[in-house]
């Protein structure tokens, strides 16, 4: 395996995601690197077909990943729409040659434990130049993935040619995504909280 890195952590600005890059590894070497990480979040880990992505995220990227989720909540509760949180879920498809860990990611309606890929997928786009994970969602078949990026919240629908972007969520039909994305510049998920819940609220009144 050829090791790319991208950020060095020790003289990488402390606000940005730090990327190890392994070209040319196997789908063994990803089962081993997943085994070695074990149950924890982090660092979060992309195979996609030989290229190897190793993510330590900042706390700016855990922090805006972890606020989009909890306003994902807000809206669900508001609205009456039961979920399950399932985290950073580690996706694979030994056939597709394919892996991935979602910031967070959901199931929607009653909890289900055969279902094998989120109905929601959220990613984070906190530092350039990673792999197009949504190639890699593609193989793995989520329906519907949302990137934040440079301060833009997308919604991306999976169809028969890959990806589009779409205006409407076809998993949480309803919600406003340019509306949830206007609370994540509150300087507390409490005042993102409340300001959000507030919201929406004042339209059902």
């Amino acid at each position: 395996m050829v090791v790319v890195r991208q950020r060095e952590a020790p003289s990488g600005p402390p606000n940005e995601d730090h990327v190890v890059r392994l070209q040319g590894a196997t789908w063994a070497d990803y089962q081993r690197i997943l085994e070695l990480r074990g149950d924890r979040s982090a660092p979060r880990i992309t195979y996609d077909g030989g290229v190897l992505e190793i993510m330590s995220p900042s706390r700016n990227h855990e922090d805006l990943k972890s606020l989009i989720g909890r306003l994902i909540e807000v809206w669900c509760l508001e609205r009456g729409v039961r979920f399950t949180t399932l985290g950073s879920w580690t996706l694979e498809d030994k056939d597709a040659d394919k892996g991935a860990e979602p910031d967070e990611c959901y199931l929607f309606g009653d909890r289900s434990d055969d279902v094998k890929r989120p109905h929601l997928a959220v990613e984070v786009v906190w530092t350039s130049g990673g792999l197009n994970k949504l190639r890699v969602y593609q193989a793995l078949e989520v329906g519907e993935v949302w990137f934040w990026k440079d301060g833009r919240l997308t919604v991306h629908l999976l169809g028969d040619d890959g990806y589009a972007e779409s205006p409407e969520s076809r998993t949480l039909p309803g919600i406003d995504v340019g509306e949830l994305a206007s609370f994540l510049d509150r300087p507390t998920t409490y005042d993102a909280i409340t300001a959000y819940r507030a919201a929406l609220r004042a339209r059902q009144a």
